[in-house]
């Protein structure tokens, strides 16, 4: 077969292999579609399809359709992680600054130390295979505490309009939380991938990014909503260019693109269709390339008791960081736990954050397989920790 059917096979199997599982297993109330996709991205991976089916796993996924692959899966979380920038709604948080700064900063600090106690045991124990080859013990401890504490914003925004939360106030209140996490989290990025060795560029880079953002802000007030959709990419792709060039990583050029421009440059319909539309036909092919880097050979069970101790770091400590900041606000009985569960979800944002530490070699293909297993686990309590709740107490739908 020539390549171009080899990957065609690919993508069919891509597309149609999670959409059947959701469909037919009704997985909606503990598995929305996302997460059966990350989860067939992990079936189809070297660590169960291709040590299953060795020979069907290299006929499909040889390195042309891979390389294919991963050229499609950069620019779909590209513009994924641009349209999570752009959506940020920073005055909210703003408005209601106290409350916030203490939920949002107690929500991210205290998984954030649970994550990371738990990567320091791994290094004090001295298990091996765990760290990257090019990290540092303290990029390794900062990176793994970070993907314990992540909220997923847009996976977030999914799953509250499936429960019809989102326009509520307690809906309002959680994307507030969440969008400041997201920018705590992309921050500590940058700070973790921090390369001495290349501090010229990036110092070049963020001077020329502050340059440029000026002049795109008064180009896209200028300019007819219509020529905005068409320079959006082209800002997307030099931002990200800039970014790896400087040695900050490609994502976080992207995020840092869409953060500098306002939501209210674009209709919010056609903005909510781009979302639907780059998760149903781009984003399967990020999730099944994630898949293909998944590695267990420090052996199933370690990777599987690595990721349940970072499973119970990543709940225990937001639940303990919401339930502070709880009594520190004078919540009412049951509320913390509700926000607490609700912030819960990582998904696609942990998987893009970890993604970058593999990238960068500060953790190693057995850690990442951990980190992924753990996103999978804690997006999949969300839903069924949260509806109970919600029946229960109906009424802080209502607490703004």
């Amino acid at each position: 077969m020539s390549t171009v059917e080899t990957f065609l096979i690919a993508m069919t199997i891509i597309l149609a292999l999670p959409w059947l599982i959701w469909r037919l297993g009704r997985t909606d109330y503990w598995a929305p579609l996302v997460v059966v996709q990350i989860i067939a991205g992990i079936a189809l991976g070297p660590g169960i399809l291709g040590r299953s089916f060795p020979d069907y796993y290299a006929f499909v996924f040889n390195p042309e359709v891979v390389t294919a692959l991963n050229g499609i899966a950069w620019w779909a979380v590209m513009l994924f992680v641009f349209i999570a920038g752009m959506e940020l709604d920073l005055s909210q948080a703003w408005r209601h600054r106290r409350e916030t700064v203490v939920t949002a900063g107690l929500a991210l600090v205290t998984p954030l130390l649970f994550g990371a106690a738990a990567a320091w045991m791994l290094l004090a124990l001295g298990l091996q295979g765990w760290t990257g080859e090019n990290g540092a013990r303290w990029q390794f401890v900062a990176g793994v505490g970070m993907a314990c504490a992540v909220t997923a914003l847009p996976i977030l925004v999914l799953l509250m309009d499936k429960m019809a939360i989102l326009r509520t106030p307690l809906g309002q209140r959680i994307l507030r939380y969440a969008s400041l996490d997201d920018i705590a989290i992309w921050g500590v990025l940058a700070i973790v991938l921090m390369d001495w060795h290349r501090m010229g560029r990036q110092v070049v880079f963020l001077l020329a990014f502050a340059l440029a953002c000026v002049l795109l802000r008064r180009l896209m007030r200028r300019v007819p909503e219509n020529d905005r959709w068409y320079i959006a990419p082209i800002w997307l792709a030099l931002c990200a260019l800039g970014a790896d060039w400087s040695g900050l990583h490609f994502m976080v050029g992207a995020f840092l693109a869409g953060v500098v421009m306002d939501a209210d440059w674009f209709d919010q319909a056609q903005m909510d269709r781009l979302r639907q539309h780059l998760l149903l036909v781009l984003m399967p092919v990020f999730f099944l390339s994630t898949g293909l880097r998944t590695e267990w050979s420090v052996g199933g069970v370690a990777v599987f008791v690595v990721a349940g101790m970072l499973l119970l770091a990543a709940v225990a400590g937001k639940l303990a960081g919401v339930h502070l900041a709880g009594r520190l606000l004078g919540w009412r009985r049951g509320e913390a736990s509700l926000v607490g569960w609700l912030l819960q979800t990582k998904a696609l944002i942990m998987i893009i954050f970890a993604n970058v530490l593999l990238d960068k070699g500060l953790i190693s293909s057995a850690m990442f397989t951990a980190l992924l297993l753990m996103a999978v686990a804690s997006t999949m309590l969300t839903i069924p920790a949260t509806m109970p709740r919600l029946a229960r107490t109906p009424e802080l739908l209502n607490r703004g």
